[in-house]
């Protein structure tokens, strides 16, 4: 949940792609599966800790991913009322985003930024970030190739470095392929593991799996990676 890249195939289709970065105490994530989620099919990996996640495609039109932290750092003061992970879930109970982003109750959940996009059949990207007490709602380019990293765990001097590995990988690659971006996902950086894309700070904090989906008008596939038990690769269809 703390570092996502986008990336336009055409009007109608896109690859997301997710790193998680966690502390060493959290229970390993189950690997995607697909689950009725407010009586509608959603594919993700599970959050074992308390069944949430931090990365969905409904079978239909939407797909979110959720980094930690708003627009600064933050104090962690638990406990708190709702886990992200489930709230993100919860979002598959509205019809629209407008509707979630206006009627949802986002108090007593740590900040966040939740990413959501809508084919339909064109593609919309929206940002909401919470910072604790207020909601913000934005939207961005969907022509355009985005990354973002987590607030909470990386500097904005970091996060616009991150950026340029973007821009030069993007220089560097033409053709957009789940298999490339997942290469990225796991060597992008400068050999500094503290801010390297696959992360990890003294074994304290690391980069502890990659999930990416390529989606098209109709259909999609889910790749998930798991960098802590390092078990392969596994996919599955969203149809």
């Amino acid at each position: 949940m703390c570092t996502v890249t986008f990336l336009p195939l055409s009007n109608s289709s896109f690859i997301l792609t997710s790193n998680r970065d966690e502390g060493k105490f959290r229970k390993i994530a189950l690997p995607p599966e697909k689950y009725i989620i407010h009586n509608t099919n959603v594919y993700f990996p599970k959050d074992t800790d308390a069944n949430g996640t931090w990365f969905a495609a409904g079978e239909t039109m939407f797909t979110l991913c959720i980094l930690n932290g708003a627009f600064e750092p933050h104090e962690h003061k638990p406990p708190y009322r709702l886990s992200r992970g489930l709230m993100l879930l919860d979002f598959f109970k509205y019809k629209n985003v407008q509707d979630f982003h206006s009627q949802y109750d986002f108090k007593g959940i740590e900040p966040f930024t939740l990413l959501i996009f809508e084919q339909s059949p064109g593609i919309s990207i929206y940002e909401l970030r919470w910072d604790g007490s207020k909601i913000y709602y934005s939207t961005k380019d969907s022509s355009q190739p985005q990354i973002w990293s987590s607030a909470q765990l990386y500097p904005k001097k970091v996060i616009q470095q991150r950026e340029e590995w973007f821009a030069n990988w993007l220089r560097a690659n033409h053709e957009f392929t789940m298999d490339k971006i997942f290469l990225f996902h796991k060597t992008g950086g400068d050999g500094n593991s503290y801010t390297d894309l696959l992360m990890n700070r003294d074994g304290k904090v690391f980069t502890v799996s990659i999930t990416s989906v390529r989606r098209e008008e109709k259909e999609g596939l889910m790749r998930y990676e798991d960098m802590i038990l390092k078990n392969g690769i596994s996919e599955i269809k969203i149809s």
